[in-house]
């Protein structure tokens, strides 16, 4: 078994000082040394189960089987299909035009490949300060379901924004900026070239490897746990932190908004989990309680729409440990509140999650991403009703709301 290690590829954990007794294993074996596999383990005795019998089928069911120029209008664009940068750039520009008293564009940065990072800004006009609420999807190529999400809660919001009493408030106060692929260059070579490729695309010496795992690549104990040094590896940390400029553009534009900033989501796949700082450390940030009330709060309205569980806690503590995870450093530069989301499913899929997945996954992690900015605008915005036409139902309104704050958010945190 261990003389064939280096052939298999881990997907739980990434790294073989990872594996633990009594935990999962996942492991994806080319399909010529399949028999030699499970002959070696029967041999020493270790059950395994066949979870993705063909992966490669799986692969070409995710791939849409039409591409049609009218996709790109948002009125018909097809949210429950996976869809590939051309028609991503395509939509963000639509949904701008199309909503532009709510939606801008904004330029954050190039790719490795020199392609263009935007994200979106999801604001209501307003004659007071407003905070914000950040969300990255797709650091990792191969998690096609991170994009899909950013792009289903982005129309989420702007179909039910007047009609949503909680959205219509959370906006009053707070401005959404998302990104709906971080790892742009990765992921168009999981289109085109490798479905299952992880990181960018900056080559290594000389040529002769490429990619970084960019959710090790930020500034927060870089390179100190759970990361490769070996420019071959899923999980290469790069050469330095921020080596990256898909990293560094976020880092920069971040640094710059963090006193605006009071919540980071990042967006990934899989394993059902919702994970809070730290990875590095099994020392609990300051105010652990509070970002485990909060997760709790999501988790249980995730699993309230169609009963899938999510684990929640501090990534070194029931995942892996790991070190330079944007959700670490957004933590460590004074970002109060930080998670990752690690979407559907628990390894029946696993990256390859199948189309008719995208939508139930989006319905029930809107709900858990709403909970938390529900949270967010509670604690550093007690009090505020929805303003509406009629003063009588703007008060009822406000009566309803403060009534459901204790369900919403955990006691103490609904009032600084």
């Amino acid at each position: 078994m261990i003389k064939l290690a280096y052939l298999l590829d881990l997907w739980k954990p990434l790294l073989p000082e990872d594996i633990w007794a009594g935990k999962d294993l996942h492991i994806r074996v080319p399909a010529p040394l399949v028999q030699e596999v499970k002959d070696s383990l029967d041999q020493h005795m270790i059950s395994y189960k066949v979870l993705i019998p063909d992966v490669q089928e799986l692969v070409d069911q995710s791939m849409p089987r039409e591409r049609s120029s009218h996709r790109h209008v948002p009125e018909g664009y097809v949210y429950t299909q996976y869809h590939p940068m051309e028609e991503i750039y395509q939509w963000m520009t639509q949904i701008q035009k199309s909503n532009s008293e709510l939606v801008t564009q904004h330029y954050l940065g190039n790719t490795t490949e020199n392609r263009t990072m935007y994200y979106l800004q999801i604001s209501q006009p307003s004659n007071k300060p407003k905070k914000i609420i950040w969300m990255d999807c797709g650091i990792h190529a191969r998690e096609w379901i991170s994009p899909a999400f950013c792009q289903w809660f982005v129309k989420d919001i702007l179909q039910n924004y007047k009609s949503d009493p909680k959205i219509s408030r959370f906006l009053q106060n707070l401005d959404l900026y998302v990104l709906p692929v971080l790892n742009i260059d990765g992921y168009i070579y999981s289109w085109e070239k490798e479905r299952l490729w992880r990181k960018n695309r900056s080559p290594h010496m000389n040529g002769t490897c490429y990619g970084t795992d960019l959710n090790r690549n930020f500034n927060s104990s870089w390179g100190s746990i759970g990361v490769s040094y070996n420019c071959s590896s899923e999980i290469f940390c790069g050469p330095g932190p921020e080596s990256e400029p898909e990293t560094r553009a976020v880092a920069q534009f971040i640094k710059r908004k963090k006193s605006d900033i009071l919540c980071y989501l990042t967006i990934h796949s899989y394993g059902q989990y919702i994970l809070t700082p730290y990875g590095s450390t099994t020392k609990p940030p300051s105010n652990s309680e509070e970002l485990m009330h909060i997760a709790e709060k999501a988790a249980a309205a995730l699993m309230g729409k169609y009963g899938t569980s999510y684990e929640v806690g501090p990534t070194s503590l029931i995942l892996y440990s790991n070190s330079g995870s944007s959700r670490d450093w957004a933590h460590m530069i004074g970002i109060p509140l930080s998670y990752t989301f690690e979407l559907r499913d628990k390894g029946t899929h696993g990256f390859v999650l199948p189309p008719d997945q995208i939508q139930p996954t989006c319905e029930e992690t809107m709900l858990a991403v709403t909970t938390i900015i529900e949270c967010v605008d509670q604690k550093y915005f007690p009090g505020g009703a929805v303003l509406l036409t009629s003063s009588s139902l703007g008060l009822s309104l406000c009566l309803s709301l403060e009534s459901r704050i204790p369900e919403i958010c955990p006691p103490g945190l609904a009032i600084t």
